[in-house]
């Protein structure tokens, strides 16, 4: 189908932004075991005593800005991270970065982060350059259009523009089921892609359900017309066979966290409405 170059306003990595937040060890947030070595000497972190997040920055309610958190960041994926590090004993440090570089693990394999935790789904393609924590979300993608436009499923895209975003799972669905007249333009990150449907550039964007669904409680001039069952589940990712007691303790603190609620109490936060 017809395509135009991927759409660069705004492109590149947003800036680094790292900010430590407090977390388990005697609630001192300060990385150390009780014996006075870093925690986590065994996972081989950027930093000792801190786990270094990765994120493609914003992608709500994943992960988006927040003055009023610790680490400058909140969402589900963050606060699970951070409530898994808290289970290992370490702090949080987050990047903003871009998500075209995570999802084919060059960001990860430079050795800028210990883990990116960026909505990202498993796929055998990913796998080949990733290693992925055990699944933690469930996904489904959708297609979110103005509620005037008459766009009522996939099928009317014939001659519109739909927006993605660049190196996503929502990006690979849209070129398999899209009419072959429709025009994809992939951008960065939802942060270009909404202000994109809200100028009207874009007539339709296509992406995860539950970042769609934050636009449709935003504005109720737009809605969504369609879901797209996709068997999408999204896991941590990991530089490939490089972190490999890390992404074991984390599958193990997450196992956890489903045991004792707190997964639950964090998934209620965003989702349960």
């Amino acid at each position: 189908m017809h395509r135009r170059p991927s759409f660069l306003v705004g492109a590149g990595l947003a800036a680094a932004a790292l900010a430590l937040a407090g977390c388990a060890g005697g609630g001192s947030g300060s990385g150390t075991d009780s014996a006075g070595g870093n925690a986590g000497d065994d996972f081989g972190l950027v930093t000792p005593g801190t786990l270094t997040v990765c994120s493609d920055i914003p992608y709500p309610p994943f992960e988006f800005e927040d003055a009023d958190s610790p680490s400058g960041y909140s969402g589900f994926d963050i606060d699970l991270l951070t409530a898994i590090a808290e289970e290992l004993g370490l702090d949080v440090a987050v990047q903003a970065v871009g998500f075209d570089g995570l999802q084919s693990g060059t960001t990860l394999a430079a050795g800028q982060c210990d883990i990116a935790a960026s909505a990202m789904t498993i796929t055998e393609e990913r796998q080949a350059n990733i290693d992925f924590s055990d699944p933690y979300y469930d996904s489904l993608q959708s297609l979110l259009v103005p509620a005037d436009s008459g766009i009522a499923s996939i099928d009317d895209l014939g001659g519109k523009t739909v927006g993605v975003q660049q190196g996503t799972t929502g990006e690979a669905y849209t070129e398999e089921n899209a009419p072959e007249d429709a025009e994809i333009v992939a951008f960065p990150s939802d942060g270009e892609l909404w202000p994109a449907l809200q100028a009207g550039n874009i007539d339709a964007i296509l992406q995860d359900l539950p970042v769609n669904l934050e636009h449709e409680r935003a504005d109720s001039a737009y809605t969504i017309v369609e879901e797209y069952e996709t068997d999408e589940q999204y896991g941590f990712a990991f530089a490939k066979g490089e972190k490999t007691a890390l992404l074991e303790a984390v599958n193990e603190a997450l196992a956890q966290l489903r045991e004792d609620g707190t997964y639950q109490e964090i998934y209620d936060e965003y989702f349960a409405n």
